[in-house]
């Protein structure tokens, strides 16, 4: 991640906590960068040395017309200085900022099945007294490969306890 991408993201935090829009812009961003991820010829197309400042600028009040004022300024801000391959960095470092504010923590939950509601409120409460957060912010990955139970990744931390896992340490062991 650059600094400058870290000094947009900053500057837009600021921007949407003094507006109380920070949640909106979350929102908006974790779209801005499904968009630009699931096509990247449309990154290519608007860092093209081809197309002058106006013509990006304009493109991305086209785009992203429904979004939000200050992320729609700061994606043409992004675009007038050729920096739009930053916009994941950017947003990565965003809603890192406002998981911090907030006490809230991104996990991947890999489970055989769909976490019920009270699952995700169960794993959410245990874990984040344990990485000193208030809560877990969830997203739930099917992985029949598993077997069963669950696999936990909180940032760089795994917690395993999946059976896949249990029958390969007792292989290991058996083999030696």
């Amino acid at each position: 991640m650059s600094q400058a991408s870290e000094r947009y993201a900053l500057a837009l935090f600021q921007i949407a906590n003094k507006h109380d829009a920070s949640e909106e812009v979350e929102a908006d961003l974790r779209e801005v960068k499904k968009v630009f991820v699931d096509n990247p010829v449309l990154l290519n197309l608007l860092g093209s040395p081809k197309l002058s400042a106006e013509k990006r600028k304009n493109a991305i009040s086209a785009l992203f017309a429904q979004g939000n004022e200050y992320v729609v300024n700061t994606l043409q801000l992004l675009a007038e200085r050729r920096r739009l391959e930053e916009v994941a960095d950017v947003v990565d470092h965003y809603i890192s900022l406002t998981n911090e504010a907030k006490g809230i923590e991104d996990a991947k939950v890999y489970s055989v099945s769909p976490l019920t509601e009270e699952e995700r409120a169960s794993i959410s409460s245990t874990f984040a007294k344990k990485i000193g957060k208030q809560s877990l912010r969830i997203e739930n990955i099917i992985d029949p490969s598993l077997i069963g139970g669950l696999r936990l990744q909180i940032g760089n931390r795994i917690y395993d306890s999946s059976i896949s896992s249990k029958l390969e340490r007792l292989q290991r062991q058996l083999i030696g």
